[in-house]
């Protein structure tokens, strides 16, 4: 078979218990749930499961029993004859996996370093063959869907908003720009004003999306690769969706009224998505590879998800969730959506990676009400929040998420499809959306403000800036807004920004391969030892955080019985592998009526 490659990262080895060493998941029996949201339905399939290395025996060799998916392992004898697309890990790198994948692969394998994986398609029938293969994890290559909710129909009167309220330089005419504080930002930035920008390159914001219309004005010469990495058919050139261009336009646009969070940002667009809104989980993958091995050529210091998963899952065991932590770990600051499937604002958990990672900054989507006072905001009644599979909560943070405008291509299949949300300007065609897909990228565009002023700053720090800062959302069910409204000036302003992140940083190796690499085995010892395990976060620099008196540090655990949740061997309930039509993908954005 040919190979098909997406570059590497360094080494082809990775030392984290997840993969491969059986210290997780073993004995586990998986089940698969469908869930249905609007018209669409996104099929959930249980991650892992274990399948013995050698039929029969119960022996172990060095490098672990193999693991094959029970949705998998259903399709194997129920439609042995069907292609399925899969992603193999092999605890011996890349490479290996690919060689393991291509003995069995129908057509040209890809391989993904950035979790020693290679992605293909095989017959179902051959995968118990595939799994006999020791120290291999395989997973289905699962669609991935947008997070926006483009076909909101809002009741309320149309508000009338103010014109020009920011300064000098970039206006909006929007309310979440001061909501946020972002436009007092915007004259500190350099490329604010000529003389201020004295050959500095601002960072760059990273995009996996549909891709960007580079056309319009609101992006003028600050695109500094555009890059299509949709193995789909049906994608067009530059952004056949339109989903893209209104992220970044919010992030980083620069239109006149229509400026967004970061508006001197550097922009880098990842097309994954088809014209229809879908993804393959090893697009996102490889696209969150490219990231890494680009990140010094064109700054990348941000990388915007608005998208998840359609398939349920544990942190310790997704491909999908390990691609993003190795960006974090080497120092692209990862914001992505929480997710609109909450229904009348109840706590629906956040199940679906990457909003599911620890590590990550989750968003979830507010209504302001027609104000710019948190005191006004309230939670959009679909905007996802709640714990994880792994008993963390998400997300952290909010930001505006709910009637936004922003640039979209006119002939998109989105602006076709809701004609009446179009705006035409004489600078171009807007369209006013709402979802955590457009409240991610409010706070990318923040966290690249930070960032362009404060270059030292790690993602670590810049997640606690976030969440020190953030105001909040009084109106609000307890943690569904996480801790508050983002809140830009008074991340600037913090000084020693406390890190989040310190417990779970315990358990990285930094040897792990192509960098450090979180060790989930040890975690997991340690969080079942103790539910207090992570109480180091919390003991240093967060005692003035306006948030403090809710407790974050027990937010994430006190409600959690560690009885109920199966942390050896994330498993749900049962579903046939006759809902998931693999070969009329049709996982777009996700529209109620």
């Amino acid at each position: 078979m040919r190979r098909s490659e997406n570059g590497g990262t360094g080494g082809e080895t990775r030392s984290s218990g997840l993969w491969g060493t059986g210290r997780g998941g073993r004995g586990s029996d998986g089940r698969n749930a469908t869930l249905k949201r609007g018209l669409l339905a996104l099929v959930v399939l249980a991650l892992a499961a274990p399948l013995a290395a050698s039929a029969g025996s119960g022996e172990r060799d060095a490098h672990g029993d193999s693991y094959l998916a029970p949705a998998l392992q259903t399709a194997a004898s129920s439609t042995p004859n069907a292609d399925v697309r899969v992603i193999v890990h092999s605890d011996r790198g890349a490479g290996k996996a690919q060689d393991a994948l291509e003995e069995f692969a129908d057509h040209d394998s890809t391989r993904l370093p950035i979790v020693d994986a290679a992605a293909g398609s095989v017959r179902a029938g051959d995968l118990p063959d595939l799994a006999e293969t020791s120290g291999l994890v395989i997973v289905p290559d699962t669609p991935v869907a947008l997070d926006g909710l483009h076909g909101f129909k809002d009741t309320k009167e149309k508000r009338k908003l103010p014109r020009g309220h920011s300064p000098q330089d970039f206006t909006s005419s929007e309310l979440w720009t001061s909501a946020v504080g972002v436009d007092n930002l915007w004259p500190l930035l350099p490329g604010a004003h000529p003389e201020s920008a004295a050959g500095k390159r601002n960072p760059s914001i990273a995009f996996v999306d549909s891709g960007i219309d580079a056309s319009r004005s609101d992006f003028a010469g600050r695109i500094r690769a555009q890059v299509d990495m949709t193995s789909l058919p049906g994608n067009s050139a530059g952004d056949g969706r339109g989903h893209g261009t209104f992220v970044a336009g919010l992030a980083a646009g620069a239109g006149d009224r229509h400026s967004g969070a970061a508006p001197t940002a550097g922009i880098v667009s990842i097309d994954v998505m088809d014209d229809q809104g879908m993804a393959r989980t090893s697009d996102v993958i490889a696209a969150a590879q490219w990231i890494l091995r680009n990140k010094q050529q064109y700054d990348i210091r941000v990388a915007n998800f608005s998208l998840h998963s359609a398939t349920p899952s544990s942190f310790r065991w997704d491909p999908l969730d390990k691609a993003v932590e190795k960006l974090w770990f080497g120092g692209v600051v990862v914001v992505t959506s929480s997710g609109n499937y909450a229904e009348n604002g109840k706590k629906s958990d956040v199940e679906f990676g990457p909003a599911n990672d620890p590590f990550v900054i989750t968003v979830g989507a507010l209504d302001l009400h027609n104000s710019t006072s948190p005191d006004r905001a309230s939670v959009a009644p679909w905007s996802t929040w709640g714990y994880t599979h792994d008993g963390f909560a998400k997300p952290e943070l909010s930001a505006p998420g709910r009637d936004l405008v922003g640039p979209i291509p006119a002939g998109s299949t989105l602006a076709e499809e809701r004609p009446s949300q179009v705006v035409h300007t004489a600078d171009g065609t807007y369209m006013e959306l709402s979802g955590t897909s457009l409240s991610a990228p409010i706070v990318s565009g923040i966290a690249a403000d930070l960032l362009t002023l404060r270059p030292d700053l790690t993602p670590d720090e810049v997640k606690g800036a976030l969440m020190v800062a953030a105001r909040p959302v009084r109106h609000a069910a307890f943690h569904s807004a996480g801790v508050g409204e983002v809140f830009a000036p008074g991340a600037l302003a913090l000084g020693s920004p406390p890190n989040p992140n310190r417990a779970l940083n315990a358990f990285l190796d930094p040897d792990g391969g192509d960098g450090p690499a979180f060790d989930d085995a040890a975690w997991l010892a340690a969080a079942q030892a103790s539910p207090a395990w992570d109480e180091v976060s919390w003991l240093d620099g967060w005692q003035d955080a306006a948030w403090s008196l809710v407790s974050w540090s027990d937010v994430s655990w006190s409600d959690v019985s560690w009885s109920d949740v199966s942390w050896s061997d994330v498993s749900w309930s049962d579903v046939s592998w006759t809902d998931v039509s693999w070969s009329d993908s049709v996982y777009g954005d996700i529209a109620p009526d």
